[in-house]
């Protein structure tokens, strides 16, 4: 089992930052590639962001390319998810994941664990 915790997310303009955390616990963090998904109202979850279970690979939604980044500190059983430019379409409940296929992974079948997802509003 891994459970995983999401930081608080928050109320930020258009065009300001915001860097969202998941604290892990459980089995060995480093063995699962990591995912953030969003949801917002009426609309199915997307994937963001995924990186793979040493950090060396990562891949991006095209709506967030360029503006978002995904890391993680394997030492400290936490990846991130820094949103920069931060638009209104922005909004949405974000989730992290933890897949355990190590590779990259874009789809939320191939996640085993998910946190309790974070709410992130983007005003215009």
């Amino acid at each position: 089992q891994v459970q995983l915790v999401e930081s608080r997310g928050g109320l930020v303009q258009a065009g300001g930052s915001l860097r969202l955390s998941c604290a892990a616990s459980g089995r060995t963090f480093s063995a699962y590639a990591m995912g953030w998904f969003r949801q917002a109202p009426g609309k199915e979850r997307e994937f963001v962001a995924t990186i793979n279970y040493i950090g060396s690979s990562t891949d991006y939604a095209d709506s967030v390319k360029g503006r978002f980044t995904i890391s993680r500190d394997n030492a400290k059983n936490t990846a991130y998810l820094q949103m920069n430019s931060l638009k209104p379409e922005d909004t949405a409940v974000y989730y992290c994941a933890a897949s355990s296929f190590a590779g990259l992974q874009i789809d939320t079948r191939a996640y085993d664990y998910w946190g309790q997802g974070t709410q992130v509003t983007v005003s215009s």
